[in-house]
């Protein structure tokens, strides 16, 4: 199905010419009502690959296997250290796949290569060694209350966390949301972008291969109004973790809010750069482009506004 001039390495030739499945219960799977869509290159519009698209049985299939894999089996017993050890060694081996990672997110994103190497890739092995460095950190507080009693307090995980990531950095989006969750002993369910499934499809190998137990991490391609309604709406899901558009966090408190599940939303801004009369105009004028170009403008927190001190205006408009 692949249709490009782009010379691949050999890896990601091989991923793009499978149909892209599901990854439940360790397992890659197709969808259980057999649907698939197509995800493309926004440089050239060319097809990359068919991919497995999740309905809301899947999501069901996907949120069994987090919780049985929560409640029992070698994840529940694990201990902190034994957690930290297999998110480090994800972290190993995203470094060692790096250039293959890089270019399926430039091919799926649309920017350049180099900077999904040099900024995405880095910061994505950077945020799972942070969070496997905060495993065996968790701790609680001990309260004394009086010579014979004390009270103390203890973190235990959430439980079932599911997630939805933007399609502007999907690794790294999904680094920040999966590492913490995984750090403190959770079990996932995450639905990327539809229009930026592949790099971290491919990466559910990368978790196979680090020897996190089955269900712990379950990745759903799919649509926000079937596979992403599912998530936010299922009953066993304990956490929501949520990056997009406002309208869409108002729509997941609001849903999430009838169930009293845990909600943590990250959505859109308009950040203003601000420059002062004595600021340094070469810099800020530097700074303000950098702001609202950088990822071509696709940022959450781009400086997509400039508020000048009235001396500088016709400078630096």
């Amino acid at each position: 199905m692949l249709k490009t001039n782009i010379e691949l390495k050999p890896k990601v030739e091989a991923f793009l010419n499978e149909e892209i499945k599901m990854f439940i219960n360790g397992e890659f799977v197709s969808a259980i009502g057999g649907k698939t869509f197509e995800t493309y290159n926004p440089a050239t519009e060319d097809v990359l690959a068919v991919v497995c698209e999740a309905q809301e049985e899947d999501i069901d299939a996907a949120v069994k296997a987090a919780r049985s894999a929560f409640k029992s089996g070698p994840w529940a017993e694990m201990t902190t250290a034994e957690r930290a050890h297999l998110i480090y060694k994800l972290a190993d081996l995203i470094e060692e796949h790096r250039e293959e990672l890089a270019q399926l997110e430039a091919l799926d994103n649309g920017k350049p290569y180099q900077v999904a190497l040099d900024d995405d890739i880095s910061a994505t092995v950077e945020n799972y060694r942070y969070y496997a460095g905060w495993a065996t950190k968790i701790i609680g507080q001990t309260i004394p209350i009086s010579k014979d009693y004390l009270n103390y307090t203890r973190h235990e995980p959430v439980g079932v966390v599911g997630q939805i990531i933007p399609w502007n950095f999907p690794l790294v989006m999904s680094s920040w949301k999966m590492g913490a969750a995984l750090a403190t002993g959770c079990t996932i369910v995450l639905k990327p972008a539809e229009q930026t499934p592949l790099s971290l499809l491919y990466t559910a190998k990368l978790f196979k291969e680090a020897g996190f137990p089955n269900g712990v991490v379950n990745f759903v391609p799919g649509f926000g109004p079937e596979a992403g309604a599912a998530i936010v709406n299922h009953h066993d899901i304990d956490k929501v973790a949520f990056t997009g558009s406002t309208v869409t966090g108002k729509y997941i408190m609001r849903q999430s809010a009838e169930m009293i599940k845990h909600v943590t939303l990250e959505l859109g801004g308009k950040s203003p750069n601000i420059i002062l009369e004595d600021a340094d105009l070469e810099e800020a004028i530097n700074g303000a482009f950098q702001g609202i170009m950088y990822n071509h403008g696709q940022n959450c927190s781009a400086g997509s506004r400039v508020f000048v001190h009235r001396k500088h205006y016709e400078t630096v408009v």
